[in-house]
């Protein structure tokens, strides 16, 4: 035999070595992984749930490669900085996948997501926790499936600057929509022994299906107040502009943390402006006045979202939808008081929309 045919015999049978030893270290990793992460799980659920929360399903990683196509790009519904969800296909039922990227968040959070959402998706405007994968470097989640945020069909432009193809939502289906997150903020707050605090409620965290029905979801940052107690101290966790000024002042956590962000998300829907970087769009000099200046500062007809807008009536806006925004308006206004005991618990809010929900003029 030629030294050239040895050659290729030999390396080929050293590759096939390689691949097999390679098969059997990923093999072994993903042992070590579920492992170490599902202790981390397990203890977690015991602690957050004491055994009471949805049956939660545990997935291998080559199911969820196979489901996303090896997480396709283009599979992808939304990202951040710290995670991507894709759109996934298993068993002939649609699925959305969370996959959390090693270097930007803590194991901690992680877990946390899956122990809070395991523990509150009875609920029909929470995002369903299906199952995880715990053979990944972060357990990799798995929900019912969603086709895109809030954000997608309320603000005119993509974080990245590109133009959201999305048709925007009518006035109605706004209200119903910010009406059912309410009570799931309130189911969060009233539900449990310990009050859960979501302390990350915006659009982006707030899922729409097929039908637009609303899903919260994000609880990687919830905390959970001691039984007895109306505070906990905490770092500072949250999103840009809907963040309450008296939780970074003080590092206290309260329900009327979570009451306040969701105020600065009525003022969003009625804008359809991000509530930072205001001056960039207003018409004024107002540098970066922010959202809650701005609406304070301006008629309802001149902030409202255009979208909304119907030509020929005096104000821009239908006969009975005025009233209707002017209500969510003041009631927004409340919720993002300076003084957290003025504003209103979520219960109240819930019935609040509600009842604005059901004016006709």
């Amino acid at each position: 035999m030629f030294l050239l045919e040895k050659l290729v015999i030999s390396f080929t049978y050293y590759l096939n070595w390689r691949k097999k030893e390679s098969r059997h270290e990923r093999q072994a990793e993903r042992e070590r992984l579920f492992l170490e992460n599902g202790s981390k799980v397990l203890e977690e659920l015991v602690a957050t749930c004491n055994g009471k929360h949805t049956p939660i399903r545990s997935f291998s990683h080559e199911e969820l490669r196979l489901a996303t196509n090896n997480f396709d790009g283009r599979r992808v519904l939304n990202e951040i900085r710290s995670y991507k969800w894709y759109k996934g296909s298993l068993d002939d039922r649609t699925i959305s996948i969370k996959k959390y990227e090693k270097d930007w968040i803590e194991h901690e959070y992680v877990v946390t997501d899956i122990a809070i959402s395991a523990k509150v998706s009875a609920h029909q405007n929470i995002l369903k926790l299906v199952g995880c994968c715990l053979e990944t470097q972060l357990p990799t989640l798995v929900y019912e499936s969603a086709d895109g945020t809030l954000a997608d069909r309320i603000y005119l432009f993509k974080d990245d600057g590109t133009r959201n193809e999305c048709q925007p939502m009518a006035w109605q289906s706004r209200l119903k929509i910010t009406r059912k997150i309410a009570h799931a903020v309130a189911y969060l707050h009233n539900a449990f022994s310990r009050p859960i605090i979501h302390r990350d409620i915006r659009l982006g965290n707030i899922w729409l299906n097929q039908h637009d029905v609303p899903k919260l979801a994000e609880f990687s940052l919830c905390i959970s107040l001691p039984e007895g107690e109306t505070f906990v101290q905490d770092d500072v966790r949250g999103s840009i502009g809907f963040l309450c000024p008296s939780y970074v002042a003080t590092c206290r956590v309260t329900e009327k943390t979570d009451v306040y962000s969701f105020g600065i998300l009525l003022l969003v829907i009625l804008t359809a402006q991000r509530p930072y970087n205001l001056g960039a769009t207003s018409d004024d000099d107002e540098e970066d006045a922010g959202l809650v200046n701005y609406v304070r500062n301006h008629a309802i007809s001149q902030i409202v979202d255009p979208a909304l807008m119907v030509d020929g009536s005096e104000s821009g806006v239908l006969i009975g939808m005025e009233e209707q925004l002017q209500s969510v308006l003041q009631l927004a206004l409340k919720c993002v008081d300076e003084d957290p005991e003025i504003r209103p618990t979520m219960i109240d809010v819930t019935e609040e929309l509600r009842r604005i929900e059901r004016f006709v003029s």
